[in-house]
């Protein structure tokens, strides 16, 4: 896995994590390397190919 969450991301990884806050399916945003979360309004980063999976770690979206 990439920081970026590049090509090599695992899609069974992504299918398998959920929104800690809301427990909602997440995307993936390959520009920005984050999981977001549509249902929180949150974007939870991914560093050095680990997404943090934080809600006080997450950047809020518009």
């Amino acid at each position: 896995m990439s920081t970026d969450g590049g090509p090599e991301w695992d899609r069974k990884m992504l299918e398998a994590l959920v929104c800690p806050e809301t427990r909602a399916p997440l995307t993936i945003d390959r520009e920005r390397g984050e999981l977001v979360s549509k249902a929180a309004h949150l974007a939870y980063p991914i560093r050095n190919g680990i997404p943090i999976m934080l809600v006080d770690e997450a950047r809020k979206l518009d």
